[in-house]
């Protein structure tokens, strides 16, 4: 029987340099420790080494010119950093609250932002809705949670008035917009719209949620 190679880690794709400037090799070794230690903290799974570039990092990075200029965004739900420790890498100006519940996740969290120097980064181990008395932020992110109509009420209450979620979704984002009408009514956001960022730039294409908090 011929025994299957393991996966190899995708080839870091041209729009690295253009997505993190200066701040490259501070992604590689996000990235490479990521490949190295993801499937066994159970981060990201066996077969996502030949896309972790493509599919993950770059399609995270290319928020970072949304947030903010020196502004505090939280992400819910970090679980491996994808979008909050790639976009405190990319974006050093801005200050990201990291919260995830899972204590495994919360570890790693803490121990890369420390390995990286990231000064940029609080970690917060709790449920989103847990802590919306405590933390004010100017925009909250969140990749693969859940759906918007569950979503958007765990988000709002993070954001100050006048800021944004930018909420990273799927393919079927307008749909999941259609079934949260009335959860976006009732929360009174305004300027409701789809992104699609990365077109020209990077391979895979990121959509957004993004709309403001009234």
């Amino acid at each position: 029987m011929t025994e299957t190679a393991p996966p190899v880690l995708e080839t870091e794709p041209a729009a690295a340099a253009t997505l993190f400037g200066d701040r490259l090799d501070l992604a590689r070794s996000f990235t490479n420790e990521l490949a190295r230690r993801g499937e066994e903290l159970g981060l990201i799974g066996p077969l996502e080494l030949p896309r972790l570039w493509t599919r993950h990092i770059l399609n995270s990075a290319v928020l970072a010119p949304l947030l903010e200029e020196r502004g505090r965004v939280a992400d819910v739900g970090s679980g491996a950093g994808l979008p909050g420790l790639v976009l405190a890498i990319a974006r050093p100006d801005v200050h990201l609250t990291l919260i995830e519940p899972m204590e495994r996740r919360v570890e790693w969290l803490t121990s890369e932002a420390s390995r990286l120097g990231l000064d940029n980064v609080e970690v917060v181990r709790a449920r989103a809705e847990d802590v919306a008395d405590d933390i004010v932020v100017d925009q909250v992110t969140a990749r693969a949670v859940s759906a918007l109509s569950k979503l958007i009420p765990l988000t709002v209450p993070l954001v100050r008035s006048g800021g944004q979620l930018i909420l990273m979704k799927g393919a079927r984002v307008e749909d999941e917009m259609e079934k949260a009408r009335k959860v976006i009514l009732r929360k009174r956001l305004a300027d409701v719209e789809v992104l699609e960022l990365g077109v020209g730039v990077v391979e895979e294409t990121t959509r957004v949620f993004r709309a403001t908090v009234d």
